[in-house]
């Protein structure tokens, strides 16, 4: 065999052995669940074993009030989570439990509460996080102008913002695109913000949402669960101006998706609004398929409105799906998590969590490692 050769079939069995390496990390790498509990407690969970393996006491929290929005980074090391009456924002070593960030948005006679809306940009460099601020004076409560707080997650247990954002009012979603140069922000319309500067970029329409026959949609999107598909999914509800108040057909229910790496709007209206919805997932494989909790699970199909539905044994706040599609996550209000087949809708598993806390209007968030 020639030098040249012999390089050449040294190349190929060195690609095939580092394709083998990655091909069987890829294989190993696992789902898990993170979410939070009443009153101060952080859980990460395997999703195939069907359990919790660690559990976190959130630090220097108020017990009487659960912890809401909980966001993993990317490599599933730390975890963000709002807690303390929403006045705090803290980062947990996922592994250790350790408080490795902390920002306090009240102090110095402001209250700041933030109410569900944070995201942590694609890099895992900064975190952004809507804050209503309250001015607390001796005779009266002075309402401040919102804002988004930018914070770098390098920041340590003493962080303060790196920069504020102008916002309007009633944010309830903060979304970094895939790239991370837009954070898209939920308000009245979903505004399209630069993250270093808070300039508006452009809008896809809500309240300005003028179609035929069509009022003003109304949505409730406070669970974050785009991880998967980096696809925001949400119900709406929206008056039919054409019907009759009495009509069972005059408000009508659907779902609106926003693919944050596209910047493209996807909407369908599939029913009549007899079910209550509250917060949807889409499907990493399948994915014009989203699925919908509340007392029932559903799932329904972007491109023709097709629906499945299944009731539930109680009342469910979030959803998620594994990374391959297969099985669907249901969370919130108690303290268990149902794991159910993605394709048969059937149930196939249950996860306690330990204390027997609520995980009321907490997050379940999906990472792999």
């Amino acid at each position: 065999m020639t030098m040249k050769k012999s390089k050449t079939a040294l190349a190929v069995r060195t690609a095939a052995a580092l394709l083998a390496l990655y091909s069987a990390g890829a294989i190993a790498a696992k789902d898990y669940l993170v979410t939070a509990a009443r009153p101060n407690l952080l859980f990460v969970v395997d999703a195939k074993e069907r359990k919790v393996v660690k559990s976190h006491a959130i630090p220097n929290t108020s017990m009487g009030n659960s912890p809401i929005t909980v966001v993993p980074s990317r490599d599933g090391k730390v975890a963000y989570v709002i807690h303390n009456r929403w006045e705090t924002v803290s980062g947990i070593e996922l592994d250790s439990g350790k408080e490795v960030f902390r920002a306090e948005l009240s102090g110095e006679g402001i209250r700041g509460k933030a109410p569900f809306a944070m995201d942590l940009s694609p890099d895992g460099k900064e975190l952004a996080v809507f804050v209503n601020p309250t001015q607390l004076l001796p005779g009266e409560y002075k309402v401040l102008d919102p804002y988004i707080a930018v914070y770098s997650t390098a920041g340590g247990i003493d962080a303060k913002p790196v920069r504020k954002l102008a916002t309007p009012r009633r944010v309830s979603t903060l979304a970094y695109s895939a790239k991370g140069d837009t954070l898209y922000t939920f308000s009245w319309d979903m505004l399209k913000l630069d993250p270093q500067t808070g300039a508006v970029k452009g809008t896809h329409p809500w309240r300005s949402w003028k179609r035929p026959n069509r009022g003003e949609p109304d949505t409730l999107a406070i669970w974050p669960q785009w991880e998967q598909t980096n696809v925001f999914a949400t119900p709406f509800y929206v008056a039919a101006t054409d019907k009759a108040a009495d009509d069972p057909g005059a408000v009508r229910a659907g779902i609106w998706a926003l693919d944050l790496e596209k910047d493209t709007v996807k909407f369908t209206e599939f029913e009549d609004a007899s079910v209550v919805l509250f917060s949807s997932a889409v499907n990493p494989v399948r994915r014009n398929e989203v699925y919908t909790v509340y007392t029932q699970l559903t799932r329904t199909d972007l491109d023709t409105g097709k629906m499945d539905r299944v009731d539930l044994d109680h009342t469910y706040y979030d959803i998620n799906v594994s990374s391959d599609g297969s099985e669907l996550y249901i969370g919130g209000t108690q303290g268990d998590i149902a794991v159910y087949d993605s394709k048969s809708l059937k149930r196939i598993g249950n996860i306690r969590t330990p204390g027997g806390g609520d995980q009321v209007l907490s997050s379940l968030r999906v990472f792999s490692r």
